[in-house]
């Protein structure tokens, strides 16, 4: 049996799984979902690569996993920000903003390497969960500016959030698209420009 590092199995297996799970968001902030290999995750881990296993099937798994420990956090923190807004419009702002300055951080790819992965059905509904409670949010705020029905224009929003991620991702300039994002999501693609 091979020694354990910690007072029971138990607690031994969770500080591994916590070393596999801080060294995938290393190499996703390193080098992206290129980076995220077994061999990478056991190196960066310090563990051998048939321990990886034991943990996680697949790349999807572990950024599945990634994105259920992580989207919590993300969610408290957009809320927060959205909170401290005193109108519906400037706390959709928020919403989009803060996002985005999220995924500009390399800690956070692993919620947008979600995008580019295959998962199983359980997975997808685990994550579309996750999803959903970013996307409640904003809901509350575009019924206050009546919209008819905020809950399909909350997931047209979140689509339009969502490409912006990808091209920060792909190194758009942050704070450029940040604002073009901003500007389509609370003006239209005429881009008229009020105070926010």
């Amino acid at each position: 049996m091979p020694r354990i590092k910690a007072p029971t199995v138990a607690e031994h297996r969770t500080m591994q799984r916590t070393a596999l799970l801080d060294a995938a968001r290393d190499l996703l902030a390193d080098g992206g979902m290129a980076a995220l290999t077994f061999a990478a995750l056991a190196e960066r881990a310090g563990l051998a690569r048939s321990s990886v296993y034991e943990y996680f099937k697949s790349r999807a798994d572990v950024v599945e996993a990634l994105a259920v420990e992580d989207f919590p956090a993300a969610v408290a923190d957009i809320r927060g920000v959205m909170l401290a807004q005193p109108t519906p419009e400037r706390q959709i702002a928020a919403y989009v903003r803060r996002q985005l300055e999220l995924v500009a951080q390399p800690g956070h790819r692993g919620l947008l390497a979600l995008s580019v992965l295959e998962l199983d059905g359980q997975a997808r509904e685990r994550i579309r969960a996750a999803h959903g409670m970013l996307v409640d949010l904003v809901v509350g705020a575009l019924r206050r500016l009546g919209h008819p029905d905020p809950r399909a224009t909350a997931a047209v929003l979140q689509g339009a959030v969502d490409g912006a991620a990808k091209r920060i991702d792909a190194g758009a300039d942050p704070a450029a698209l940040i604002e073009s994002a901003l500007t389509l999501v609370l003006f239209g693609v005429r881009g008229q420009r009020r105070a926010r």
